[in-house]
């Protein structure tokens, strides 16, 4: 069996937490790992470590490699050069499969961004599902509904069964509540998980006979000899997801009830459900002081956050905007992501606190023409060689000692001084001691982009 993590999404609806470039599957929700290093962990008991790829955005193929090495040595990435869906992912990736292993194999396709805790009966699951993959079916993965959530699609079934699986009737999509409602009534209706597996062949083939204008340009793209996924011939595939272009068409679908327990963490509502609550039903994260309050979830990231009286709210801090509202109003997040996008307002995008193979950095300010940075360097780490096109930079180092390469030659700083960065120039900022460093460094051009930035050595693999 092969595994496709498919780890690309902006995280719009776990905002302020969770930002276009630092979505919630890069996210350490409840434990130490992150939601993709928890998924890769779990495919690993259903397959070889070397069997699963993974699939994701050029925004986030750095951080993707970077949180997969520490679980296994050359992760295998793909990246898509722009966002098109799953569907051309999906397909690009059981090409890729079948060119690598000239094999036909299972490929299971998961989310990066569910919880699931109970992985042996996930892993039993999936054994099922293995089974009813190799009759030519392709399988998803349904959850029996709880409560009528409006949030999730859902998977009807016929009372036909594949083994221990149903016959897929039909796919619907989000209801309204009391549509939810009949649904859970019924109990033919699932939620649609996202989940599903297949024989690489038979995904083609359904891909051919439902979605030509995805399956008739797959012969563009050759991994033979390199990963790579060219733009020029991925930006012609359509933007569409599986269940559109395959799933809800193909007469060869087979639901199998997902045994373990599952959530996509799809709103602050769905975090509250699944966090150990105190005896007046709150949630509390950080640094929290409440009186009084009742079924509310508070999360503080970097400040104080004290609560009196609330019930059944959430409030979420970060270091640049909080959230407040309902706990009935969660799903609505995303409007306010796709408002702040609209307005190209930097909050929906990025942290002030962004975190990087090598360390983090903090806009500490910025304004026209200027931006200023705390930058931290682990001990042991370097930024990669790199110059940039349309600004220069003063560092100034506060603590530790910073190694410079500049233009070929080498600088040691130590706490108080420091060297200037023309335009264009090639540098690097190294840290080969054991104390960590941090420099003050402040930019001045326009644009100030992080795209401002080529690189020619990197050890992180980003080059």
């Amino acid at each position: 069996m092969y595994g496709l993590i498919l780890a690309g999404g902006s995280g719009s609806r776990l905002w302020p937490l969770s930002r276009e470039l630092y979505p919630k599957q890069l996210l350490n929700i409840q434990n130490t790992d992150s939601l993709l290093q928890e998924t890769f962990l779990r495919l690993r008991e259903c397959m070889p470590a070397s069997n699963i790829l993974s699939m994701t955005g050029v925004k986030h193929i750095s951080t993707v490699k970077y949180q997969l090495s520490s679980l296994v040595d050359n992760p295998t990435v793909l990246s898509e050069p722009i966002s098109k869906n799953t569907a051309p992912a999906i397909a690009l990736a059981a090409k890729y499969i079948l060119e690598k292993t000239n094999k036909d194999p299972v490929i299971l396709v998961v989310p990066s961004d569910h919880l699931i805790n109970d992985t042996e009966k996930f892993v039993n699951t999936v054994k099922y599902g293995e089974s009813i993959a190799e009759l030519g079916y392709i399988v998803t993965f349904g959850v029996t509904p709880s409560y009528p959530e409006i949030g999730y699609g859902y998977i009807n079934v016929t009372d036909k069964h594949i083994e221990k699986g149903f016959k897929v009737n039909k796919f619907v999509e989000k209801p309204d509540v009391e549509l939810a409602k009949k649904y859970i009534e019924e109990g033919t209706y699932y939620w649609n998980s996202g989940i599903f597996m297949f024989k690489a062949s038979v995904l083609l083939e359904e891909l051919a006979k439902y979605s030509p204008d995805i399956y008739s340009k797959l012969d563009n793209f050759d991994f033979s000899s390199s990963d790579e996924i060219p733009f020029t011939e991925f930006d012609k595939m359509p933007n569409i997801s599986i269940d559109y272009a395959v799933m809800e068409k193909s007469d060869k679908i087979a639901l199998l009830k997902l045994e373990s327990d599952w959530n996509d963490l799809g709103s602050w509502k769905s975090i509250y459900d699944v966090s150990k609550k105190d005896k007046d039903g709150n949630v509390k994260i950080g640094h929290v002081l409440d009186e009084g309050s009742k079924n509310s979830l508070m999360y503080s990231s970097s400040k104080l956050v004290a609560t009196i009286g609330l019930e059944n709210m959430v409030i979420v801090e970060t270091e640049d905007a909080i959230l407040a509202c309902k706990s009935d109003k969660t799903q609505e997040v995303k409007k306010i992501f796709d408002t702040l996008k609209k307005q190209n307002d930097d909050t929906h995008l990025i942290h002030k606190t962004v975190y990087r193979p090598w360390g983090y950095y903090t806009v500490l300010a910025q304004g026209n023409g200027f931006l200023t940075k705390m930058i931290h360097v682990n001990p042991g780490q370097k930024l990669s060689l790199q110059s940039h096109n349309h600004r220069s930079e003063h560092w100034v180092v506060l603590e530790g000692m910073a190694k410079v390469v500049l233009e070929g030659k080498e600088l040691v700083l130590s706490p108080g001084h420091s060297v200037d960065i023309p335009v264009k120039a090639i540098h690097s900022l190294q840290n080969p001691y054991t104390d960590n460093l941090k420099i003050i460094e402040v930019q001045k051009g326009d644009p100030l982009i992080e795209e401002d930035i080529i690189r020619y050595e990197d050890m992180y693999g980003r080059v």
